[in-house]
């Protein structure tokens, strides 16, 4: 027999069910909220937006294309530069991550105020130098400094990134690359406080077997004053002004002066070779052309227009009267 449940306990049931879901539904809330937090360290706060991180990425991302196509022109051999990664850490951390001894550059980029890095791995370095020395590509596995023939040939590969570099960076602002100076051991360089957030762009280049990092560090201090121009809008609307000036270049060099030979023919007779070679001074050659017959005038060879003989100021000339029209050429345009 099927049991009748009194008032007070369907009451006492309902309520069981309504303090469970509310349980459930505060224990999924807390999951999702969980799960959206995100830790976040007030020492080392991210002072450039990801958007600014994606237009940065872009815009390096064109530079490891011009610079590999710098590198296999030098070294006459397939160089590939990929961008790796673009990130903001503190200038002590971004040093810490430098091999000792290395090849280490300082540069300039006015207007930029701060003073830039730009790091070649030891396995890189070398990898060049065995290159442009002859050698055949292998691994090398070497740790100590540059001899002075070893940094000029290096001097010429920075040289080589700057210029890139500047073309990479002239969508977003005319910069002017100047090198400051070079070092073996990146920990006695000190552009910025240890502390001070800097944005540091990883390459890694291939030549050979030889694998290598290239790495870039911008000081947060030189981004500053030209960080509102790092958006993704701001570099598309530079790269179609570029390419506006690139097209307008182009149709202005099209529409130049250009150098063509323009020749009319008087008249048209035939001579005997006797009759040629006794020609003097002075003789009059006979036609059948008359005189009120208009010219032929050809532009490189090509028949263009008839016209009337005559004199311009002192110089002869003649004057346009008809443009010749080709049959041939008609047909080939209306099939076009």
């Amino acid at each position: 027999m099927a049991k009748i449940l009194s008032q007070n306990e369907i009451d006492a049931l309902l309520t069981t069910v309504s303090s469970s879901d509310q349980d459930i539904n505060e224990q999924v809330a807390d999951d999702e909220q969980s799960r959206s937090i995100v830790a976040y360290d007030f020492k080392h706060p991210n002072r450039v937006s990801k958007d600014q991180i994606r237009t940065l990425e872009n815009m390096h991302d064109n530079l490891a294309g011009h610079y590999g196509s710098s590198l296999s022109t030098i070294t006459r051999t397939i160089v590939d530069v990929d961008l790796v990664s673009v990130d903001q850490i503190t200038y002590s951390e971004f040093i810490m991550s430098l091999v000792t001894p290395s090849c280490t550059y300082t540069f300039a980029a006015p207007p930029m105020d701060a003073v830039c890095l730009v790091d070649f791995n030891p396995t890189l370095t070398f990898a060049f130098i065995d290159r442009m020395f002859g050698g055949g590509g292998k691994i090398l596995e070497i740790e100590r400094e540059l001899t002075s023939i070893e940094r000029t040939i290096m001097g010429r590969l920075a040289s080589k990134l700057y210029h890139d570099l500047e073309r990479s960076w002239e969508n977003i602002l005319k910069i002017k690359v100047e090198q400051k100076s070079f070092e073996n051991n990146p920990q006695f360089i000190q552009i910025v406080p240890p502390g001070e957030t800097v944005v540091v762009v990883s390459f890694q280049v291939k030549v050979f077997q030889s694998t290598g990092l290239l790495t870039i560090c911008y000081p947060y201090v030189a981004l500053e004053p030209i960080i509102t121009k790092l958006s993704a809008q701001n570099w598309i609307d530079a790269t179609k002004m570029k390419n506006l000036e690139t097209d307008k270049n182009v149709n202005r060099r099209n529409i130049g002066l250009v150098e063509i030979d323009v020749s009319a023919i008087l008249l048209e007779t035939s001579l005997k070779m006797r009759d040629f070679l006794n020609l003097k001074i002075g003789d009059i050659v006979p036609s059948d052309t008359k005189i009120n017959e208009p010219l032929e005038v050809f532009v490189n060879k090509r028949m263009k227009y008839l016209a009337r003989p005559g004199l311009s100021g002192k110089k002869r000339a003649f004057q346009i009267s008809e443009i010749h029209e080709n049959p041939l050429e008609e047909a080939i345009e209306n099939d076009g």
